[in-house]
């Protein structure tokens, strides 16, 4: 498989994944979400399906990039996109904690978790490639704003 074709399989699944999460969050964006607390940086709602989409394809093209390097480094690539599998995960899972069980404490809890995940993902994907590794860094600042932000619904419902 060429490298375009595998960059394209892995923003295909990226996608994937943030289109499933948004199926989660779309039934409690105009029920539960508005009728709880939130504090004054929270951005309005039509911010986070560009902003969700645009890292999407980062992270895609990112492992995408990782995974076009499988005969160069098999043990590293295996690994690291192993870890970006668990994030990937982990992303998906956190929209199911906050919007489908409507929980910002759980949900919190487990983005740790995901910001731990990406931090590794972007550890491992530096010596494989580096481009891939800065990719995914945006991604980790707007989880790292998210976190900040769940953690004060949280607060701010108790």
């Amino acid at each position: 498989m060429s490298k375009i074709v595998k960059i394209a399989i892995a923003v295909a699944i990226c996608l994937g994944v943030g289109y499933g999460s948004s199926l989660v969050t779309q039934s409690s964006i105009t029920t539960w979400y508005p009728t709880i607390n939130k504090p004054s940086f929270n951005p309005p709602n039509e911010v986070f399906a560009p902003v969700w989409t645009i890292l999407y394809v980062m992270m895609g093209i990112s492992a995408g990039l990782v995974w076009s390097k499988m005969e160069a480094v098999p043990v590293l690539v295996k690994k690291a996109l192993w870890v970006f599998l668990i994030q990937l995960i982990l992303n998906s899972l956190w929209s199911f904690l906050f919007f489908g069980l409507q929980n910002p404490f759980l949900a919190l809890v487990e983005i740790l978790l995901l910001w731990l995940m990406i931090f590794e993902t972007i550890k491992l994907f530096k010596p494989i490639d580096a481009l891939a590794s800065k990719l995914m860094i945006p991604y980790l600042l707007w989880v790292s704003f998210a976190m900040i932000l769940n953690g004060s619904i949280w607060w701010l419902n108790r």
